[in-house]
């Protein structure tokens, strides 16, 4: 074991590995210092817990002349069998080391380890990595050298994890950060934000096509329905769109209740405004239909549902609004207040998807027009179109 390279690996990692350009280059270096000095790694991995609704964790896999495999599980697996049966989940519950040599006669218990064998793997040791939260994640280690680990090879590896936890967490908290701005404000938003973009007032102007959303009879619903009902119906009635939304292009911004605001961006130099309403009509259609098959066994009783859409485009402000240090990333403005007032008269008219005349104009075809609204708080009366192969509902 060359203890000098083994120190500098130590003190890259300690100063934050910061010439490797990403995660995986930062496992790959590791790993391949590690060989450099001496210690004759096979198979090793890094598995991260994160915080994020439906992602468990995540791996990094580094095997020798191979690319680094990156890999996410959902919570599943902790139900897994096989993950249940391994070192890996003792490392995760007790936080303690759990070490297996092929010759060792505990090592049955470990499924893993005897496949490993069939690799021509001598040695494993999963290692834990404490995050200054408290919070355990692991490593794993395994090697084909005749004899398995030496004592001093185990001392290094030892010694290496803790530099190695301290920056694997400092990617994990970025990452968490990142995951959780997408998650509660939207792709686009959660960039911003993590420019430097969180100042109150700081807004931009922004030129995009405009989605605003609600889900029919609502309040009714809500009064005869117990809430634990309710939230699992709106979850399963906004996944009819937000889905469609995102494929398309769309960001959603908000869930108000019952309703849902969304905006597809139009790029101001290469974007194509008929392409982008096109998309936004399309998603549209998609979770019309998503919402009309959508169903809801209560009882007896199947309980249908019904929507309405208002598709608008124009400028909108959109950035940080809000009062002392409690901020939204949102957007305002009147395209946005017509589209709320469009919504309105979609479900006066009975109507699943209604367009201003500014965006039926762009996207033309396949619109009826449904008269002329006055609209509170607007000078102008407005032109609404629905969908010609769409019939009103009773």
């Amino acid at each position: 074991m060359n203890v000098p390279e083994l120190q500098k690996l130590t003190d890259w990692l300690i100063d934050g590995a910061r010439s490797a350009a990403s995660p995986s280059r930062m496992m790959a270096e590791t790993c391949e210092g590690l060989v450099a000095a001496g210690l004759p790694l096979w198979r090793v991995g890094v598995f991260v817990r994160t915080l994020h609704p439906d992602i468990f964790g995540r791996n990094f896999i580094w095997r020798p002349d191979a690319e680094v495999e990156l890999g996410t599980v959902d919570f599943n697996i902790l139900q897994a069998p096989e993950f249940q049966a391994s070192p890996l989940a003792i490392v995760f519950r007790q936080g303690i080391e759990v070490r297996a040599r092929v010759g060792d006669p505990d090592r049955q218990r470990f499924p893993v380890i005897e496949d490993m064998r069939a690799e021509g793997v001598t040695d494993y040791i999963a290692l834990p990595l404490l995050f200054i939260d408290g919070t355990v994640h692991a490593s794993s280690w395994t090697t084909k050298q005749p004899g398995g680990f030496t004592d001093q090879q185990l001392t290094g590896l030892r010694s290496l994890v803790r530099p190695l936890a301290r920056v694997m967490e400092i990617i994990q908290w970025r990452r968490t950060a990142s995951l959780l701005l997408d998650t509660y404000v939207g792709n686009r938003a959660g960039e911003r934000i993590l420019s430097g973009q969180i100042r109150r007032g700081h807004t931009d102007t922004l030129h995009a096509a405009i989605w605003l959303s609600d889900l029919r009879g609502f309040t009714a619903l809500s009064d005869r329905l117990p809430a634990e009902t309710v939230v699992d119906i709106l979850n399963n009635y906004f996944d009819c769109q937000v889905s469609a939304i995102r494929t398309h292009g769309g960001e959603v911004l908000k869930f108000m209740g019952d309703g849902l605001l969304a905006v597809f961006p139009i790029d101001e130099y290469v974007g194509d405004v008929r392409q982008v309403c096109s998309s936004v009509l399309e998603a549209a259609r998609e979770s019309r239909a998503s919402v009309e098959a959508m169903h809801y066994p209560i009882g007896d009783a199947v309980e249908r549902f019904r929507f309405g859409v208002a598709l608008h485009v124009g400028r909108i402000l959109y950035g940080n609004i809000g009062g002392g240090n409690r901020l939204d990333f949102t957007c305002i403005g009147p395209a946005v207040n017509l589209a709320a007032r469009l919504e309105k008269i979609a479900g006066k008219l009975s109507r699943t998807i209604v367009a201003s005349e500014g965006f039926a104009g762009i996207c033309a075809g396949g619109w009826s027009e449904l008269g002329e609204f006055p609209i509170a708080g607007f000078a102008k009366a407005e032109r609404v179109y629905g969908l010609a192969d769409e019939t009103p509902a009773s």
